[in-house]
């Protein structure tokens, strides 16, 4: 097996922007004009989801728009381990000597790929203390803090899932 890069994909990116861009709208809406003209709900509630949807939604917005600029190459695999910059909490590098198994879940409608390790904890330390914070939480509901999503990348999940499970095969 030779060197795979696969690379990011602009319109996977740009849908994702949209999709932020729409519901930091509706976030608004809910915020401004839903909350207090209804009565089925406490308005505090409907402020804290709509708060809730500009926050989380705002940040993965501008966290697309910075990587709509990225030239990096956004997943490469090869006889040395896996280099990571398809995410935003990307792992950087996995040597193979460090993995023991990949695993496949799905989160809501979302495949990813969970990458168990020896040493987890080398990952949970490595970053801002964003990227710590949800590390931490994949490991406390994964049993792993790295994990693998073709949702940025130039390939579907199940290329990506064989292209790495043959890779783990021949390089560990």
């Amino acid at each position: 097996m030779k060197r795979i890069e696969i690379q990011l994909s602009k319109s996977k990116i740009f849908w994702g922007i949209g999709g932020s861009i729409v519901f930091v709208i509706l976030g608004i809406c809910l915020i401004a004009f839903i909350a207090d003209q209804q009565s089925r709900f406490n308005p505090l509630l409907i402020k804290g989801i709509g708060i809730a949807s500009v926050l989380f939604f705002g940040v993965t917005g501008i966290y697309g728009f910075r990587k709509s600029f990225d030239r990096r190459i956004g997943l490469i695999i090869d006889e040395n381990g896996i280099t990571d910059n398809s995410g935003g909490i990307s792992a950087r590098f996995i040597d193979w000597n460090e993995v023991r198994g990949i695993r496949t879940e799905s989160i809501r409608s979302t495949r990813i790929l969970l990458i168990d390790t020896i040493n987890p904890e080398k990952y949970l330390n490595e970053g801002n203390k964003l990227r710590k914070s949800i590390m931490k939480l994949n490991m406390q509901m994964y049993g792993t803090p790295l994990f693998l999503s073709s949702n940025t990348l130039q390939i579907n999940f199940d290329e990506l899932e064989n292209i790495l499970r043959e890779a783990l095969k021949k390089y560990q």
